[in-house]
């Protein structure tokens, strides 16, 4: 490789996800080069500098200091430097804290590199078996329930694979969800990928979450990888909404059943909320002939359970 002076700008340097090898040519020339090397987390950086025999300055650049750093890296740009851009592992953006930074340098009219290498998610759309024509990477689904069932119910009509990053803890929980809210769709679990130990695990949802269900969490990192909707897999229909809220406004609030359909059928969360409200104001009668108590009576008169008159004792 050439021993000149490397282009002053950023240089975004994809690195290996698991196996130290999986690195380019010009990566490694890139770092050996560069000014200085902006990365996650110093220590996950040197290792992979030692392995190579690289021997850089690090300046620290994570989602926790990105607001005070950006102007520093900035102003090593504009200074002539060369400065490369870094993350754990993968290609850095990707799920990663760093756009803000690349915007801000073509606002200044500073240069911008790219050095394409390993990525995690398609390297597991690759493994996956599944359609790789039409994607979508979503990152990492909300960590609790009730948002996360929502997060599903948005993704539920997108007509292409979803590829989702999730911790080995939460695996059960999501798969289950993911099995729930999408069905019997094909899909694979893709763990400790590029290592010693990379397993790809492929079978329909309900399959996949009893699966890890009964084992429990697996080590390592883990991709999903989830096929698109069947052609017959159309947006629920009115009546559709209609029951499903029915019998969710049965035994949950009216907030929390419009968030429950919503997430089922992937119908905005809004207008499920004003058709839930509708419905729960309708009374239906009851056995002596009586109007019977409306859910939304029910709701309000659940939250007001245990309260005072709102007078002052």
């Amino acid at each position: 490789m050439a021993s000149s002076k490397l282009a002053a700008g950023l240089h975004i340097v994809a690195t290996p996800i698991g196996n130290a090898a999986d690195i380019t040519l010009r990566a490694l020339d890139t770092l050996r080069r560069a000014d200085a090397i902006a990365c996650e987390d110093t220590r996950v950086t040197a290792k992979l500098l030692a392995i190579h025999g690289i021997d850089r300055p690090l300046v620290p650049y994570h989602e926790h200091n990105a607001q005070r750093m950006r102007p520093v890296l900035i102003g090593r740009i504009q200074a002539g430097e060369a400065v490369a851009l870094v993350s754990d592992a993968g290609t850095p953006l990707v799920s990663d804290p760093g756009y803000k930074l690349v915007r801000d340098l073509h606002e200044a009219g500073l240069p911008v590199h790219a050095l394409p290498g390993p990525s995690a998610p398609l390297t597991a759309l690759v493994l996956s078996g599944l359609p790789t024509d039409r994607f979508l990477f979503a990152g990492f689904l909300p960590s609790k329930g009730a948002a996360r069932r929502t997060a599903i119910g948005e993704l539920k009509g997108v007509a292409a694979t979803l590829i989702l990053f999730e911790s080995a803890q939460r695996l059960p929980d999501t798969l289950a969800d993911l099995a729930e809210l999408l069905g019997g769709r094909e899909a694979a679990v893709a763990r400790e990928l590029t290592k010693l130990y990379e397993e790809v695990r492929r079978g329909p949802l309900p399959e996949l979450a009893a699966h890890y269900a009964a084992a429990g969490p697996p080590r390592g990192e883990v991709v999903m990888v989830i096929g698109p909707p069947a052609a017959d897999e159309g947006e629920a229909s009115a009546e559709d909404v209609d029951g499903l809220l029915r019998e969710a406004l049965g035994r949950l609030s009216v907030r929390d059943a419009a968030a429950d359909v919503a997430a089922r059928t992937g119908r905005p969360r809004r207008a499920v909320y004003a058709r839930a409200l509708e419905l729960a104001r309708a009374p239906e009668s009851a056995p002596d002939g009586n109007p019977a108590e409306t859910p939304l009576s029910q709701d309000r008169r659940a939250r007001g359970k245990g309260r005072g008159d709102g007078r002052d004792d």
